[in-house]
């Protein structure tokens, strides 16, 4: 295969700085352990197989695949979080992280079984990052994104989206929620995916589900100035109607798509 060299050259500085926003990320809660089971299954990776893990923040989705005996390259492009990754992954030796991004992640083509983007994939340019997966990717390897979303229907979950939509009229979470088969069909890179979803209510510290909320970037900048305030006000709602711990259930969402034999021919 013929590499391109610029796709070689990690970028030093996201599209967006994540640096703010790095310390109460870590609150965030886990993916769904099912979901992510079922994704190393239909994506056939071997025992202690290589996963690049793009968009990796502080490790989120990270950890849980080293825990699964893989070994993982984490490409993440804010200093802040790719430090706390490291800090939260130290104990690993079959993990490395990198500077990078999704549409340049600086590995080398043909290397991987399994590319993951973790809550990161809306926020790269998708048919690019595509291309980048299906290059670094092996001719039989799989493609993999995943969200996790709160289940808005839930009693204490619709205050707080009510609350968040009062304040932001016209707030929208954009592609996250959205179906991701039509781009990643469209790239002529990858096969149809299979979409994986799985719902598990954790339970979590008040406090600090709170705090997460300050690392909530799409809230942030639809909110503007009154991120803060608004962050406060589910703060107080949330200790207004629970303890010292919440039940919040989320829903994991994947799309898991192997590489098309023609897509790869078409890059060599």
């Amino acid at each position: 295969m013929n590499q391109n060299p610029t796709s070689l050259m990690p970028a030093s500085r996201p599209s967006f700085d994540y640096s703010p926003y790095a310390v109460t990320y870590q609150n965030r809660a886990e993916y769904v352990p099912a979901v992510i089971d079922a994704l190393v299954r239909v994506a056939e990776v071997p025992a202690g197989g290589s996963i690049c893990d793009i968009g990796a923040g502080s490790g989120h989705l990270t950890e849980p695949l080293l825990r699964r005996g893989f070994s993982v390259d984490a490409v993440e492009p804010t200093p802040a979080m790719r430090q706390l990754g490291e800090q939260r992954t130290r104990d690993y030796p079959n993990t490395h992280w990198y500077d990078g991004r999704g549409e340049s992640s600086g590995r080398q083509a043909d290397t991987y079984a399994l590319v993951t983007f973790g809550s990161s994939f809306d926020l790269t340019q998708r048919p690019q990052a595509l291309a980048e997966a299906a290059r670094i990717l092996t001719g039989t390897g799989y493609f993999a994104c995943l969200w996790n979303h709160r289940v808005l229907d839930d009693p204490l979950q619709a205050r707080v989206e009510q609350l968040i939509h009062d304040r932001i009229p016209d707030y929208s979470y954009g592609i996250r929620r959205t179906d991701q088969t039509p781009v990643i069909a469209a790239s002529g890179l990858l096969e149809t995916p299979v979409t994986l979803s799985g719902t598990q209510v954790f339970r979590l510290s008040s406090e600090a589900w709170c705090d997460a909320w300050a690392s909530h970037s799409t809230v942030s900048q639809q909110s503007g100035n009154g991120f803060t305030s608004l962050v406060d006000e589910i703060r107080d709602l949330v200790r207004a109607e629970t303890g010292d711990w919440i039940d919040v259930p989320y829903t994991t969402r994947a799309w898991v798509a192997r590489v098309a034999g023609d897509g790869k021919d078409s890059q060599r």
